[in-house]
This record gives structure tokens, C-alpha cells and sequence, in this order.
């Protein structure tokens, strides 16, 4: 066993990556959705805002950039590590809004909205350094295999973790006890960010061999790779966000969907993801994650599809069809396109790719939420009707994704696909 580890000094602090990334999916999972939902509901926030405030998941990714300014440091570990104890204390917060008495000298929405705002700030502005300090300590030739893997634990984790918070919701609620289940809420997001900060303590980092500077940023914007694979970054973030921040709403409104059943389409998406997500990796790994996108993208643009034929009627038995083929796409995407700077990167401005990325990517989604939430509102002010059709905003902005992601697939195709991958040592 000592042997074994003197082998390979990372094997601990890469089995600390795959828990601290579990971790860190728990607590996504009670600041989003449903969840989320639940709290803006309770303090009379309107579908529109809620999708709003869902969008500062992507809104927060723009502030990556300044992710760029911290490339110079060649350990990232103390910093990342205060600021996810930070984020993650904020977050916690979130579920004490509601217990803000009626005579606050602020709104109740204004300080959630800030809440969640700085949460998502301060969490994606060390993103890029934690991704790549942990990244650092995978083979390039297994990434998509590792990355599947890490995602299995967080996947499998997340069906306990969220039956159990809907369990307890739905009881705490039928007791007509709801502020005992933002409580119990807040607790458990302390409990997690306790046991996500000790993961980051355990895991070790390897010291960068060359320090990023400002020039390595400037002639990272003319790499032509690194745009072209921004721009997909971009197209299916707007399509992604011209839809998904409203559908939590939705499904504890018109469908009236509970907290346990919302807690068993998440069980259903976990185990399909978990079992696609091996063999996604090992697709990707053997041919390529631009291939692997374009498969996902498929599947995605079907997903969508079955929410836009979501009636109230129709919902419980589309939904998890929707579910289903989402969880599938997801296999593919989200390791995918981390993995594409991966590929079309160098080594030494993969922190600066990846901040540049995420940051552009956010900021339009954010945009696209934004622009989209009057049409939200028209919709369901005009007694849920457009151009004269009885429909819900949700299954309208559904259709529009749908399609959106066809045009993901011909860019993978026609522009992707004929990149030239980096060679995995440089």
C-alpha cells in the first residue's frame, strides 16, 4: 500500500477531488430549482424574478474572468478554499431570508437576490484555479474516464441527498411547518460546507512549473481554437438558460409537482446519468469529446421537446422523459466542455481558456434569461396564451430551446469537429 502511494503521491487528493466535487453537487442542488423556488415562493417572488435569480448560477460564471488576474499565482489551494467557505456560508443564508420579519429596513427579495448574487460571485471567481489544481492531478489519456467517475459518486450521492431533503420538506410542510424545513435546510448546507472545506484540506496541489502572465492572456484571445470552442460554450448556454431557470417554478405551480416526487425525477436523472456517464467518458476518451457533444446535443434538443408537450395534464408522464434524456445529454456535456479546452489548449493557459470560457458563456446566459422573463410574464398575464394558443410560458421558451440546440449541433459539426486536437503533453 505504501508502495503503491509513493507511486502515485495524488491517488488521495484525487479520491478528495471526486468527494469535494459530491459535496459541492449537494449544495447546488439546495440553491436551485425546486429548492430555490420554494424560498422565493414563500416570500412572494413572481416565476419571472425566480427564473432570474436561477440565471446567477450562469451570471456568476462572468466572473471568472477575474480569474485570469490570480493566473500568476502558482498555488491556488488557500485561496480557493476560503473563498468556497465563503460562498458556501452565503448560501446558507439564503434559507434564513424568509425569517426576515415584514419590517426589514430591506425587501426580503433584495436581500435574497444579493445573497445569491455574491454567493455566485465569490464561488466562480476561484472556478478556474480549482478546476485546473485538481485537473493537474489527472492523466490527460483518462480524462473523460475520471471525469465520468467523479460524476458517478456525485450523481449516486445526490439521489440519497435529495429524497431525503424532500422527504423532510414535504413532511415539515404537511405539519405546516415550513420555516422548520428552511431550518433544516440551512443546517445541512453548514454541515456540508464543513465536510467540503476538509476534502480541500486533504487534497495536495502540484506547484504550476511556469506563472501565466498578462501577454499569455492577450495572445489567448487570438488563438483562434479557444474562440471557436467559446463561441459553442456560448450558443448552448443561451439555449440552456433561454429555458431551465424557469422550470422549478413550474413544476411546484402549474404542475404541482411535490418535493418528493420533484426528489424521484432527480433519482430517475441520477441513475441514468450515472450509468451513461462511464461509457460517455470512454466514447469521448476514444474518439473524441466533440463527437460525444454532438451525440449529447441530440439527445438534448429531444429532452426539450418533451417539456414543450408538458401540459398540466401531460406533465407527470413527460417530465420524466424530459428527465431522462436530459440526465443523458448531461453525461456528455458538462465534462465536455471542460474537456474541449483540454484539447485545443496548451498546458500553460488552461486556467486563463477555461476563466475566458466560462466567463463569456455565463454573462449570455445570464443576458438570455433576462431578455426572455418579459415574455414570461406576457404569457401568464395574458391568462397563459400566445398568438391565441392556451399554452404555458415554460412549454414556449421548451420549443425555442429545442430548436436552439439543432443549431448547437450543425456548429459541432461543421466547426468543432475539424479543429486540431493539442497534443496531450504540451
Amino acid at each position: 500500500m505504501e508502495k503503491s502511494i509513493e507511486k502515485d503521491p495524488y491517488r488521495l487528493s484525487r479520491l478528495m477531488y471526486i468527494l469535494q466535487a459530491a459535496l459541492e453537487y449537494f449544495v447546488s442542488i439546495m440553491v436551485a430549482g425546486a429548492f430555490l423556488a420554494k424560498v422565493t415562493a414563500s416570500i412572494g417572488m413572481s416565476d419571472a424574478l425566480t427564473g432570474i435569480l436561477s440565471a446567477f448560477v450562469s451570471l456568476g460564471c462572468g466572473m471568472q474572468i477575474f480569474a485570469v488576474l490570480l493566473t500568476r499565482k502558482k498555488r491556488a489551494k488557500r485561496m480557493v478554499v476560503t473563498a468556497s467557505v465563503i460562498n458556501q456560508l452565503l448560501f446558507a443564508l439564503v434559507y434564513l431570508v424568509p425569517f426576515l420579519p415584514e419590517d426589514f429596513p430591506l425587501p426580503r427579495s433584495i436581500v435574497l437576490l444579493v445573497g445569491l448574487l455574491l454567493a455566485h460571485t465569490v464561488m466562480n471567481i476561484v472556478h478556474s484555479p480549482k478546476i485546473n489544481w485538481f485537473m493537474s492531478l489527472v492523466d490527460d489519456h483518462h480524462r473523460g474516464a475520471f471525469t465520468a467517475k467523479k460524476e458517478i459518486v456525485s450523481l449516486i450521492g445526490g439521489v440519497v441527498f435529495n429524497l431525503a431533503m424532500g422527504a423532510v420538506i414535504d413532511t415539515l410542510e404537511a405539519e405546516g411547518n415550513q420555516r422548520g424545513a428552511f431550518l433544516v435546510c440551512a443546517i445541512t448546507l453548514l454541515g456540508l460546507t464543513v465536510l467540503h472545506t476538509v476534502t480541500m484540506l486533504l487534497a495536495k496541489e502540484k506547484e504550476s512549473d511556469t506563472s501565466h502572465s498578462k501577454t499569455s492572456f492577450r495572445a489567448l484571445l487570438l488563438d483562434k481554437n479557444l474562440l471557436k470552442v467559446t463561441l459553442f460554450s456560448v450558443l448552448w448556454h443561451v439555449f440552456q438558460y433561454i429555458c431551465t431557470p424557469f422550470l422549478g417554478a413550474y413544476e411546484i405551480g402549474e404542475l404541482g409537482f411535490s418535493m418528493t416526487f420533484i426528489a424521484l425525477l432527480s433519482t430517475i436523472a441520477s441513475f441514468t446519468r450515472a450509468g451513461i456517464s462511464l461509457p460517455m467518458g470512454r466514447f469521448a476518451d476514444k474518439h473524441s469529446f466533440a463527437s460525444a457533444l454532438i451525440v449529447s446535443f441530440i439527445v438534448r434538443s429531444a429532452a426539450f421537446w418533451a417539456v414543450a408537450l408538458s401540459t398540466p395534464a401531460l406533465g407527470k408522464y413527460l417530465f420524466p422523459v424530459y428527465t431522462v434524456l436530459n440526465a443523458v445529454s448531461l453525461a456528455g456535456i458538462n465534462g465536455g466542455t471542460v474537456n474541449l479546452v483540454y484539447d485545443y489548449v496548451s498546458g500553460e493557459g488552461r486556467v486563463a481558456a477555461l476563466a475566458l470560457q466560462n466567463a463569456v458563456a455565463g454573462v449570455a446566459g445570464f443576458l438570455t434569461t433576462l431578455a426572455v422573463s418579459p415574455l414570461v410574464t406576457h404569457i401568464q398575464a395574458n391568462g397563459n396564451t400566445f398568438f391565441g394558443v392556451h399554452v404555458h410560458a415554460q412549454q414556449v421558451l421548451a420549443l425555442i430551446a429545442a430548436l436552439g440546440n439543432l443549431f448547437v449541433i450543425l456548429y459541432l459539426v461543421l466547426v468543432v469537429k475539424k479543429m486540431e486536437r493539442i497534443d496531450a503533453d504540451r
